[in-house]
């Protein structure tokens, strides 16, 4: 392979969302190329019409440009090897399979004739393997028999001895016995080639180098490998990657409801922490680093250090490097993304009233996914019903004994305040602290909880007054005040 242009390929099915564990294959494939500064191609792969869902070619186009894995080649750009749909190859394919059938590499297996084989391979749990007493057949018959219109498919000839050895980057030298392998289809009986014998066609004539896939596909690879020698092409090199884990036991499955990519950025995640956790699913850099640009990751990517092991699906971590991906967006950027949220949760008077970018500047490092914000913010828009024991805090020393009198105080000096700005608040409530000779918290506490009435707020008592305003905060602490006193009468 030395001197050769590095060419990958990512060749989905379009039979719905886009799965993490696809999506991992197309990263993976893309770093490997460009790490290589190779050539990075999109193949649509849907000769198997009946899992053909509409619209999932528009996902794939969709999660590839949101990603940033941008394709050198496929089917809406163009290239040298087209086209990059496999349904317009079908022309192809016959004619390699019949090259294969002239070099005694396959055989055709005709409809009208009992297949005993079959039947035995059925009955004895065997691969179907070719047996010279039921298939050999002279040019002549199948030339009758294909201009009678008998319906057949063509298998591959593996042979029944010894054995085939090839090489995978990630799982090493993988020997089978050759008395395992099944005869695969090549070409079905409605002419259209199966998924594997496609596959190798089409890797051969787009220049593949390097072929990713999960390790599902490690049984598939020696008869692959024989078609690639019967064919007399250069094997790609094999990079078989390891299944990616909901936990020890159950493997990541859109079937099983687990995320797809898709479902991820409906839950808030970022498209560039989910890109940056999945790099990772099974790949190590050889360091701690653990946050990666896509640039980054290009930079550093070797499919060498993949592991062998499963990959978990750490959701505590995905949430937390969603976290940091938030933290450090531009604090424009973050806003843009939260005010979705913020007409969910406000009144259309209070979108119009709120300091809307105050709101996003307490939420920002306090938010590790983007639907937690209402959650967060929704007492901004009405206070809600709460229980008096909120004000109950052991290390503020508070309750709602206490938390009474320190309102009835915290009222007439807020009251007395013309100037409502965050520093004003904080001056002015520090000197009602320092006279009452208490610690803050004592009268901290109270005030965000008359505020908010919540347990938990992005943001303290004095900001919390400060974006509320002077006329609603006032009358949320005498709503508190009331409170409490009827639940101590």
């Amino acid at each position: 392979m030395a001197g050769r242009e590095v060419r990958t390929r990512f060749a989905p099915s379009p039979t719905g969302y886009m799965h993490i564990g696809n999506l991992r294959t197309a990263l993976y494939t893309y770093l490997i190329a460009k790490h290589e500064g190779g050539k990075f191609i999109l193949r649509i792969e849907d000769t198997d019409q009946q899992r053909y869902v509409e619209g999932a070619v528009d996902v794939i186009y969709k999660t590839l440009e949101m990603t940033g894995l941008k394709h050198d080649e496929g089917p809406d750009i163009g290239g040298p090897v087209g086209p990059y749909i496999q349904s317009e190859r079908k022309g192809f394919y016959l004619d390699y399979a019949k090259q294969l059938v002239e070099k005694g590499e396959a055989y055709y297996v005709f409809s009208d004739k009992q297949d005993v084989v079959a039947e035995i391979c059925e009955k004895e749990q065997k691969p179907y393997k070719y047996n010279a007493e039921y298939h050999t057949i002279t040019k002549e018959e199948i030339e009758e028999k294909l201009a009678a219109g008998v319906s057949y498919v063509i298998r591959q000839k593996n042979p029944t001895e010894g054995e085939t050895i090839f090489e995978d980057e990630i799982y090493g030298a993988i020997k089978v016995e050759n008395s395992e392998l099944e005869d695969m289809i090549l070409i079905k009986s409605d002419g259209l080639p199966t998924y594997n014998f496609a596959n190798v066609v089409d890797d051969h004539l787009m220049g593949i180098t390097h072929v990713v896939r999960g390790n599902e596909y490690l049984s598939s690879a020696p008869k692959y490998n024989r078609l690639y020698d019967a064919f007399g092409w250069p094997v790609p090199t094999y990079v078989h990657c390891p299944p990616i884990m909901k936990d020890a036991h159950q493997k990541l499955s859109k079937r099983n409801g687990d995320a797809s990519f898709e479902d991820l950025l409906a839950k808030g995640y970022l498209k560039e922490a989910v890109v940056n956790f999945i790099a990772l699913l099974g790949w190590s850099p050889g360091t701690d680093q653990e946050i990666f640009s896509l640039e980054e990751l290009v930079e550093k990517f070797d499919y060498r250090h993949i592991n062998k092991s499963p990959a978990i699906f750490d959701d505590v971590k995905l949430k937390w490097m969603n976290g940091e991906y938030i933290k450090k967006l531009p604090l424009e950027d973050f806003h843009n993304k939260a005010l979705p949220y913020y007409e969910e949760v406000f009144s259309r008077e209070n979108m119009g009233k709120l300091d809307l970018m105050k709101i996003s500047e307490l939420l920002q490092t306090r938010v590790e996914l983007l639907n937690e914000i209402p959650e967060k913010i929704d007492f901004f828009d009405a206070l809600p019903e709460y229980d008096s024991a909120l004000y109950i805090h052991k290390r503020m020393k508070t309750n709602p004994e206490n938390s009474l009198p320190t309102l009835e105080k915290v009222l007439p000096t807020l009251e007395n305040l013309e100037d409502w700005s965050l520093d004003s608040i904080h001056d002015t409530i520090f000197n009602l602290i320092s006279e009452m000779e208490v610690k803050n918290g004592v009268v901290l506490w109270p005030i965000r909880t008359a505020l908010s009435g919540k347990k938990s707020t992005p943001g303290g008592a004095f900001e919390l007054a400060e974006i509320l305003g002077k006329e609603e905060s006032l009358r949320r602490i005498k709503a508190g005040i009331e409170k409490l006193k009827n639940e101590q009468n």
